[in-house]
């Protein structure tokens, strides 16, 4: 799911502090904004395959 929250891409140059913004521009510098969510998993996840393999015995 896609956040509507956005922030300042460039907030620690710009800024003191992130600014966080609904459109796609930064209401105080005028740069663009990224999402600010974090992503939903990481491909390096060191437990990714246990709890994988316990869900699957879940299922059963």
């Amino acid at each position: 799911m896609k956040s509507d929250i956005r922030v300042c891409a460039a907030w620690r140059d710009a800024h003191e502090r992130p600014v966080y913004s609904l459109s796609s521009t930064c209401p105080e510098c005028g740069g663009e904004t990224e999402n600010s969510a974090p992503a939903p998993f990481d491909p390096k996840d060191a437990y990714g395959e246990y709890r994988r393999a316990l869900k699957r015995r879940v299922r059963e």
